[in-house]
């Protein structure tokens, strides 16, 4: 059985560039919501003439679609994703664009005929709409209400009721609609996650740093120790994400 500071050098020392998550293979496991996203996302990418994916990470999800059409183009904001989304999707001819998640999209109306996104930061519902033509279509798939809050309530206690209810899919669904797109369908679901070792939940926090803001081990160090010793003795952590389907078209 590894030790407590063994584990947690080793995830300090890994990388959390882009949105690779082979590392937690044997250590973590998350169910996958039943649609299947990245072969649904393919799928369309096969069918259309103008993409962009937003908010793309380190450019994985788009990589693995076996087809891409004429013109593909992605945007990231943050820049060790944005060389790594290039490096994967140059040779394939996807142009990646440097561009930050609270800007607005750097591209003329009308231009896509698909925007899709995997997790987006903000789903900036009225950029997305000015980009796509109309009757193109906005294909993603998003992160849901109080989504592993079992992690982020264990090191940041409580959230409020406001906190706990962000990103609800009714909620997006008619900020959608404010800006002129029509929900064709919205599906949601609730996915079991398992942390096996404090590790995984070490490398977790510092590769979505949006969950428990600022972490680091030494700031927390007390409570990971505490953490380590539960796993240890009770097995996995057990959290929850939540995931939710957007299929909407431009009126």
């Amino acid at each position: 059985m590894r030790t407590f500071d063994d584990l947690v050098t080793e995830a300090e020392a890994a990388p959390v560039e882009g949105w690779d998550f082979s590392w937690f293979e044997g250590r973590a496991t998350e169910e996958r919501p039943s649609w299947g996203y990245a072969r649904a996302m393919g799928e369309r990418l096969g069918q259309v003439g103008a993409a962009l994916d937003v908010q793309t990470g380190g450019g994985e999800v788009l990589a693995s679609a076996p087809v891409l059409p004429r013109l593909a183009v992605a945007t990231e904001g943050w820049a060790p994703n944005v060389a790594k989304a290039a490096a994967l999707l140059h040779p394939r001819g996807v142009v990646v664009v440097a561009s930050p998640e609270d800007a607005p999209l750097p591209f003329a109306d009308g231009v896509f005929d698909l925007v899709t996104s995997r997790h987006p930061v903000t789903p900036h519902f009225g950029e997305i709409a000015r980009v796509l033509r109309s009757g193109g279509t906005y294909f993603a798939q998003h992160v849901g209400p109080a989504s592993v809050f079992e992690v982020v309530e264990y090191f940041l206690g409580e959230q409020p009721a406001d906190v706990r209810g962000a990103r609800d899919p009714e909620g997006e669904r008619r900020a959608a609609e404010a800006a002129g797109l029509d929900v064709v369908s919205l599906r949601a679901e609730r996915l079991r996650m398992e942390f096996h070792d404090i590790g995984a939940v070490v490398h977790f926090l510092r590769k979505v740093v949006w969950m428990v803001p600022g972490f680091t081990v030494d700031a927390y160090r007390p409570r990971l120790r505490e953490l380590h010793e539960r796993i240890q003795e009770e097995g996995p952590f057990v959290a929850h994400s939540t995931r939710h389907l957007f299929d909407a078209r431009k009126r």
